[in-house]
């Protein structure tokens, strides 16, 4: 099939903007790999410290065996995150049997966004990041792997860890997957009882029970949010084995593909003859196909901030029409709650990932011709894995869907385009996610209320402030304020509000939760509020309008360009939860339009 001209219009405008960023950083990675098998140029010291604790130690001196690093973000307090306490035994298990050798280099950290919304410590949510990617490099700074291996699922930590595999670029990455968990209380219904709970009609009980019947055993939440986009965009960029994302962890199967993902990686290395550096993988059309994956499955918000920061460390240069242009040519092909009522089980039931590859590369809205972990281009990952007498076998996916309420082919799609929107006006440039919002609430006009933060919104609710149609502006919650936490604690309010009849919209220089759904929301403002952006200019009762359809958000009202902002005071976010220890990323991170990083 053809590649569809948008597609190719988009990527061709990347590499061009990318141009000499790409060049500088392959050039990099180049001489970084150059030197052979980094193990070689250690001395005697060196390599006797790395080994000591080794049962092989003596072959890993004397041989030319792969020694393959983890860098893994266990905990167990994260239930995405809890499978990966068995895993270095296993990879180490699988790296001798496939004639290499694996050791934990090191591990990273790994927060919980569904432990800390509404909390303080969300405040230290989203630089999260950069510390992750941070500590992948000093777990990588030994210089005696030739692979690595990267365990992490959820929000920040996949992010993190591809901009430290991009930044060790010469070195072989495999992403390995730990799995949702099995399928509990549909989230339609946890989300009633939340909404119950918000306007009274429940108590605590019900509310903690409920919960509890949602989130009540170890693997990923089940829900379509930041963390199963993660995993998503690991297929769709050929750096998870095909079909093992949406894989239930400590099942046989679960197991099996994470021994053949230590086998790959073990393949992989500058040792044999298929020799695979992660900065090769990750040029612009694998950024361009994780893109169309996050369209086409109606993704997290969260990723329009991680995707440019993951690009910028390996050199490509994404900007928010990219993803806007590719919104409007990639159909939305799934229903995964919030933006439907399935959950990531029963979207891998009804045909998953591969089917969804398949589909895409037939209508040419892929890039077929990338460099995977596989060896083959992007349509291996159209198969999925079978386990056959102990051993893992790909073979050919789905070709129809199992399920048309969840997944639908690409020439007969839920929506014509992705769902993502950007907006710019002259109260900034930001996105708005439009996948689960009916259409009639795609345009909202209507007098602003401002508050500073989330509690101050559900503060007016519970004294009955909200009686008309409002567009609640939540400002100072950009990356320089107090790191950008997400407001998905405002959902339920904000979602009762339009239950009741009001149009409702929320504007904001912060985030929402990957979980976000049918209350329309322009997040991710630029420039924020605290850095003298348009939204601090903003006053009670200014007549906002966001228009989804035409793609604006605007203050109406004549003098607006005219005053003065409104100063943000640090103090607000300058300590406790560790808030203190982050200053120096507050006064240094980039703006939300450039991924809202540090290091990068």
């Amino acid at each position: 099939m053809t590649l569809n001209a948008t597609i190719a219009r988009v990527t061709d405008r990347i590499r061009e903007r990318s141009l000499s960023s790409r060049a500088a950083y392959l050039s990099k990675i180049a001489r970084a790999a150059e030197e052979g098998p980094r193990r070689a140029h250690l001395s005697c010291g060196n390599q006797a410290h790395a080994y000591a604790a080794m049962p092989d130690k003596e072959d890993m001196a004397t041989t030319r065996k792969p020694n393959i690093g983890v860098v893994t973000a266990y905990n167990d307090m994260l239930s995405a995150h809890q499978p990966y306490e068995r895993y270095p035994d296993l990879i180490r298990q699988a790296a001798h049997a496939a004639g290499a050798t694996a050791q934990v280099a090191g591990g990273v950290p790994a927060m919980c966004d569904g432990v800390t919304q509404g909390r303080a410590g969300m405040e230290l949510s989203l630089f999260s990041r950069d510390v992750i990617a941070l500590a992948s490099g000093v777990a990588l700074s030994h210089d005696t792997f030739d692979a690595a291996l990267y365990l992490g699922v959820c929000d920040k930590i996949v992010p993190g860890l591809i901009i430290a595999a991009a930044t060790f670029g010469h070195i072989p990455a495999v992403f390995v997957p730990a799995g949702p968990m099995p399928s509990g209380l549909p989230n339609d219904e946890k989300s009633k009882v939340r909404n119950q709970f918000a306007t009274g009609e429940v108590g605590r009980d019900a509310l903690m029970a409920a919960e509890m019947a949602s989130y009540h055993a170890p693997g990923t939440c089940t829900f379509y949010g930041t963390a199963n986009t993660n995993q998503m965009l690991m297929e769709f960029m050929g750096l998870h084995l095909p079909g093992s994302s949406f894989v239930n962890p400590n099942t046989p199967l679960r197991d099996a593909l994470t021994v053949a993902a230590v086998a790959r990686a073990a393949g992989i290395t500058r040792l044999g003859n298929e020799y695979l550096p992660a900065g090769e993988v990750l040029d612009e059309r694998a950024f361009v196909n994780g893109i169309v994956g996050l369209m086409s499955t109606g993704g997290s918000t969260n990723l329009v901030l991680h995707l440019p920061a993951m690009a910028r460390a390996a050199g490509v240069l994404l900007d928010l029409e990219d993803f806007h242009d590719l919104s409007e040519s990639v159909p939305l092909m799934a229903r995964v709650y919030p933006n439907g009522l399935a959950d990531v089980n029963h979207f891998h039931a009804a045909g998953g990932l591969g089917y969804m590859i398949g589909q895409l590369l037939e209508a040419g809205l892929l890039h077929p011709d990338v460099k995977t972990i596989t060896g083959g281009g992007l349509d291996s990952y159209s198969q999925e894995p079978k386990l056959r007498d102990g051993r893992i076998e790909w073979v050919e996916g789905a070709r129809d869907t199992l399920n048309d309420k969840i997944l639908r082919p690409a020439g007969n799609p839920f929506a014509p385009i992705g769902g993502l929107k950007q907006l710019a006006g002259n109260l900034g440039r930001g996105v708005i996610k439009v996948s689960a919002v009916a259409p009639e609430r795609h345009v909202i006009e209507a007098p602003a209320r401002i508050f500073a933060d989330q509690e101050e919104v559900k503060a007016a609710f519970k004294r009955g402030e909200f009686t008309s149609d409002t567009v609640v502006v939540v400002r100072f919650q950009g990356p320089s304020a107090n790191g950008m936490p997400e407001l998905h604690s405002l959902t339920p309010t904000l979602s009762v509000l339009q239950d009741r009849g009001l149009r409702v919209a929320l504007v904001t220089d912060g985030r929402m939760s990957g979980a976000s759904g049918k209350v329309p929301a322009a997040i991710h403002i630029s420039p924020e509020a605290a850095n003298g952006g348009p939204l601090a200019r903003l006053r009670d009762g200014d007549i906002v309008r966001l228009d989804a359809v035409a793609g604006t958000l605007e203050c109406l009202a004549e003098d607006f360009a005219n005053r003065e902002a409104m100063q943000y005071d640090p103090a607000t976010a300058s300590e406790g939860m560790g808030r203190e220890l982050f200053r120096a990323f507050r006064a240094h991170v980039s703006a939300a339009t450039e991924g809202a990083a540090v290091v990068v």
